[in-house]
């Protein structure tokens, strides 16, 4: 269905869930779904643990000040779960006749490509209106100029590298700094350009060990301390298998590794993701009003736009070979 497409009235009921990988800025989506719904008359309904909520009638209608106080807090306060009987048709099955026991007449999503793909096929399946926000710290969607949750995440590994730059530069030191992307590289990248890396490898492009090994010989003849940032999900592996494979060229360096982990997920969401969120979550329950279904709400060029979920899920967007130029060009 497009995302112009009416769907046979307007919603009644919405129901909100989060689904795959928590990110910042999801309760402040969360916020403003639920307030934006109170705001035109309609009823709203949290579906706790994603999908997994709705098989199991998870489910608790939220009023204005069930969400006051969370726009700041990282994580999401309807929690996140695998579903494996969501993904039978019997299981969706059941989960449709949960939420038409609680009224539910349409739903918003906030997740990613999987959450995404997910309700493209219980929409199809049940004739539900569905709309997605865009909510993951990878920042691999299409139809989005950015996710909610990347810039936190950004921003907390910067703060990271930037603290590790401190201790190598007292000890020449070669540092291999792994951040979080199985399939895409946007932290790293960003990271290492706004932290003044010498190097990325990500893994959208092949990047071999041996075009890393010219760039640390250049920077040794002049540099005290060296950051190379890893991708997760880069084809060498990760940033232990890339400092095994270069440590015994480089014996001036003292080379350490250190995996961010998990840490680039939580924490308080920027100014920037708790706005994006709030746009979502706004324009998400006034595109259901409008009779909009099957497509994400992102944010492209600086304003809100909607995208089939057809397009947002067929492959994460291109990188910005422009970026990588840049990070060459500053490195030296």
């Amino acid at each position: 269905m497009s995302p112009e497409a009416a769907h046979g009235g307007h919603p009644a009921h919405i129901g909100v869930f989060t689904s795959g990988g928590d990110a910042p800025g999801m309760n402040a989506a969360i916020r403003a779904v639920v307030r934006t719904a109170h705001y035109h008359g309609l009823a709203v309904s949290g579906i706790y643990e994603g999908f997994e909520g709705m098989v199991q009638n998870n489910v608790k209608r939220l009023g204005i000040r069930d969400v006051s106080n969370i726009i700041q807090r990282g994580g999401t306060i309807l929690r996140s779960a695998r579903s494996k009987a969501f993904m039978t048709e019997e299981g969706r099955a059941r989960a449709k006749a949960h939420l038409d026991q609680w009224g539910i007449d349409a739903l918003i999503a906030i997740g990613g490509d999987g959450t995404f793909r997910g309700a493209s096929l219980f929409a199809k399946e049940h004739g539900m209106p569905v709309i997605g926000i865009s909510g993951t710290i990878d920042n691999d969607l299409r139809g989005t100029d950015r996710s909610i949750g990347f810039d936190t995440a950004t921003n907390t590994a910067m703060e990271m590298i930037d603290r590790i730059r401190d201790t190598a530069s007292s000890h020449d030191r070669l540092f291999f700094v792994e951040v979080m992307g199985r399939t895409s590289g946007a932290i790293a990248l960003h990271c290492g350009i706004a932290a003044g890396a010498e190097f990325v490898m990500v893994p959208e492009y092949r990047q071999g060990i041996d075009e890393l090994i010219q760039v640390l010989q250049r920077a040794a003849r002049s540099k005290s301390s060296v950051i190379v940032i890893v991708a997760e999900g880069d084809e060498e592996g990760g940033a232990y298998e890339v400092a095994r494979k270069v440590k015994g060229r480089f014996a001036h360096y003292d080379t350490r590794v250190s995996v961010l982990g998990h840490v680039q997920r939580g924490g308080n969401p920027t100014v920037a993701d708790r706005l994006l969120a709030s746009r979502s979550g706004v324009t998400a329950v006034e595109g259901l009003l409008e009779g909009r279904s099957g497509a994400m709400v992102g944010e492209v060029n600086g304003r809100m736009a909607f995208t089939p979920f057809e397009e947002v899920v067929a492959g994460p967007p291109t990188m910005d070979d422009e970026l990588l130029r840049i990070l060459g060009i500053l490195s030296i």
